[in-house]
């Protein structure tokens, strides 16, 4: 129910702001703009559907090798003790948690294309143990909030978008990114884990948990001993590695367990054509409100309107022009992009700027929340996503604050 609301709240809001525009300001062209911005919202998700189409098409047919050739069963027996904890409803070594711990990884290696299909594969496994097939489980809302935290080792294009636009130090923003999106991921399961009463303080929780916080500092001390130009480099190289490493271990496993590995593969691309034309209806649906909101000039009243209240009670102001960025986040990637390029093209800003970075940081602190809700609850016909939005979002407020605040520490 909470979409719905929200669904409506931009249709509504858009339509006050445009029409006080329209009656206060004079300004004529608000409400054309609004209605070309349906048109060309609906075509862009349309073409995001099918963009997706050739990355779900293979991919899953990739895990359908892993799960006939084994690899999948394994990999649920090894993530089994933490996944059981805080997915209490999916049973012990359930092979749904192959596909979402590959979603997981490929998220933290920032491979945004592989992550997509492993997440829809999780999402139709934990369908299958849903008793009301309209609603979201709790275990589903869980794996979503754990999504559109972020949580990101390697911001790979943010720091290939800072180079294209002559940033001096490409890189000098991947441990303030990579320390946000922690803060983030860690919120979204706490705020999940409350309303869940899931016990965080177990002791195998706080095994896991420690263990990827050692990975992230060792990423941070190494990263931070070579040189900045080295970065994106070297997590390009160990990125591609890993995952043309799983897909040659999918294969191998299904030689040695005698698969026909073409037809598993075939197999499952199949169900990856048909999960690509499902989530049509709903991603156009999503991003057709956010481009009336966003085109109505809400925003930027938004924004104002932050402005005014930061200055009211004396606080520096400087990372404001970089707030679109956050606003567009939840709502849409390629709109919090353009609010980053917009902040980097500004002459009285730059791409190394204050402003700029924070823009920089606050584009990789957090996932697109709507966007995942839409394309993951859509995939599986969800209607009632209960808490998932409003935990979502706690988890990117969670991540903006961290984003602000670490900026300041790193580069003010």
């Amino acid at each position: 129910m909470a979409l719905n609301y929200i669904w409506i709240a931009f249709f509504v809001i858009a339509f006050i702001v445009a029409l006080v525009k329209l009656i206060f300001f004079g300004d004529v062209e608000v409400f054309p703009a609004i209605l070309q911005s349906t048109f060309d919202t609906a075509k862009l998700g349309f073409e995001i559907s099918i963009g997706l189409t050739g990355a779900l098409t293979l991919w899953m047919g990739i895990m359908k090798i892993g799960e006939k050739g084994g690899v999948v069963a394994i990999m649920s027996k090894a993530i089994s003790p933490l996944f059981t904890r805080i997915f209490p409803e999916v049973p012990k070594n359930h092979p749904v948690f192959g596909p979402m711990l590959m979603n997981f990884s490929m998220n933290f290696l920032g491979l945004d294309n592989a992550a997509t299909p492993m997440g829809l594969k999780t999402m139709e496994g934990l369908q299958e143990l849903n008793p009301d097939k309209k609603t979201a489980t709790n275990a589903q809302i869980m794996f979503l909030v754990l999504n559109t935290s972020g949580l990101t080792l390697i911001p790979v294009s943010i720091m290939a978008y800072r180079a294209s636009n002559g940033a001096a130090n490409p890189a000098d923003i991947f441990i303030p990114i990579l320390l946000s999106t922690y803060f983030s991921t860690l919120a979204g399961l706490i705020t999940v884990s409350i309303i869940q009463k899931i016990n965080l303080l177990n002791k195998v929780v706080l095994a896991y948990l420690g263990t990827l916080t050692i990975i992230i500092v060792a990423a941070l001390v190494y990263f931070s001993s070579i040189p900045q130009e080295q970065v994106t480099v070297i997590s390009n190289v160990l990125a591609s590695i890993i995952l043309l490493g799983i897909v040659m271990l999918f294969i191998l496993m299904g030689v040695k367990n005698k698969v026909n590995v073409y037809e598993a593969l075939i197999e499952g691309g199949k169900d990856g054509f048909n999960v690509a034309i499902k989530i049509i209806p709903y991603l156009v649906a999503i991003l057709v409100a956010i481009g009336v909101f966003r085109t109505s000039g809400a925003l930027d009243y938004i924004n104002d309107g932050f402005r005014w209240f930061f200055e009211a009670i004396g606080m520096n102001t400087d990372f404001v022009e970089a707030l679109p960025v956050a606003w567009m986040k939840p709502l849409s990637g390629s709109g919090a992009r353009a609010a980053m390029l917009d902040v980097y093209a500004n002459p009285a800003l730059g791409v190394d700027s204050f402003a700029g970075k924070v823009a920089s940081v606050l584009q990789g602190s957090t996932e697109t929340t709507f966007y995942v809700l839409a394309v993951y609850f859509g995939a599986v016909k969800i209607k009632n996503s209960r808490y998932a939005a409003g935990a979502g979002l706690a988890a990117d407020f969670a991540g903006v604050v961290a984003a602000i605040i670490i900026s300041y520490i790193f580069f003010y």
